[in-house]
């Protein structure tokens, strides 16, 4: 492409010398009004003098003719050059919007580039954390299920004392249920997403997450739409919202709307704003994927504000899901 874009720019460099190296139109005009001039004053002066005879010489009868006659082609040619002029700067103008235009979309071909090289690895990971689930999923079913199965062969009765350090499970418990609950830090981590494909705590965090029933529904839904958005070039890590204080968190928990809360869309990169509104009134499919993260992420925030701390806060409103929440509640007007 650069190659292409350097016999380009050559190609206009050339073909601007060999039009100036010919006579411009500007140029044909300027003469011809000039010699027309040169003409009528000719004929003027010839007429006078034939009529006065030969009067003596006068130097300021001189000045009067010669100034007469030079100024108006004078400012024919200022004209004329001034003209060039703003038509140069008009082309140079045009030219540099047009290579501006290119390196734009060479950037964010370049960006869509980077995040598809990247999606691949990432979606790999997320489905062999899938399939490491219902694996385990299967085997809990297994075994559940082969506790309930008839013996084929009547066992001698055994007198055996009841292991109080084992716990009893009812039959046909849910895997979520038997997992531990989502430690808060996991679940921070979890919104935030790996870093890079050999982050370990981020894709350990990631798959404890999808394990929890409802900081699965969250987790999903921030990655369809952070997907979507990056289709755009819009990155959570290009963005540097203002930070909300803790309280200002609360009060969108508790319901509150308007200014209390307005802190909240606190992000100003006008291009992604234009960009994510955009989408959101052109693609029903992005609309209705940023309001199902929108509300997922409210519900989630309701509970989760109930026992987390200012700084448990502080530290969700720094993870990617926090960003794409604070953009999209503003451009779909969540704050006001």
């Amino acid at each position: 492409m650069s190659d292409k874009k350097d016999k380009s720019i050559q190609m206009g460099v050339y073909g601007r010398k060999e039009a100036r190296s010919g006579p411009d139109s500007a140029d044909v005009i300027a003469v011809a009004l000039s010699l027309v001039w040169l003409a009528g004053s000719a004929l003027f002066f010839v007429v006078m003098d034939g009529k006065e005879g030969a009067p003596g010489f006068d130097p300021l009868t001189f000045t009067v003719t010669f100034l007469a006659i030079v100024m108006p082609v004078a400012l024919i040619w200022v004209g004329t050059s001034a003209a060039k002029s703003a038509r140069v700067m008009r082309e140079e103008s045009n030219r540099l919007q047009a290579a501006i235009d290119s390196m734009r979309n060479s950037y964010i071909e370049q960006q869509r580039s980077a995040a598809m090289a990247v999606k691949p690895s990432v979606e790999q990971k997320l489905d062999e954390i899938a399939e490491s689930q219902k694996q385990a999923e299967s085997a809990i079913a297994t075994f559940t299920s082969s506790r309930t199965r008839p013996p084929v062969q009547a066992l001698p009765k055994v007198d055996v004392e009841p292991n109080t350090d084992q716990p009893s499970l009812a039959l046909g418990t849910p895997a979520e249920e038997l997992a531990p609950p989502l430690e808060v830090a996991d679940f921070i981590t979890a919104l935030n997403f790996p870093e890079t494909p050999d982050d370990a705590d981020g894709f350990r965090a990631l798959r404890l997450a999808l394990q929890d029933r409802d900081a699965a529904k969250l987790v999903r839904s921030a990655q369809d739409i952070l997907t979507l958005l990056s289709q755009e070039g819009i990155y959570m890590d290009d963005l540097r919202p203002d930070r909300a204080r803790p309280e200002v968190w609360r009060k969108f928990a508790a319901g509150e709307r308007g200014a209390p809360v307005a802190a909240l869309g606190g992000v100003r990169d006008r291009s992604c704003l234009a960009l994510s509104a955009a989408r959101m009134r052109q693609d029903p499919v992005f609309r209705d994927t940023a309001h199902h993260f929108l509300r997922q992420f409210d519900r989630t925030l309701n509970e989760f504000e109930q026992t987390a701390t200012d700084q448990e806060l502080s530290d969700l409103a720094e993870t990617r899901t926090a960003r794409a929440f604070m953009l999209l509640g503003r451009v779909s007007g969540t704050f006001d």
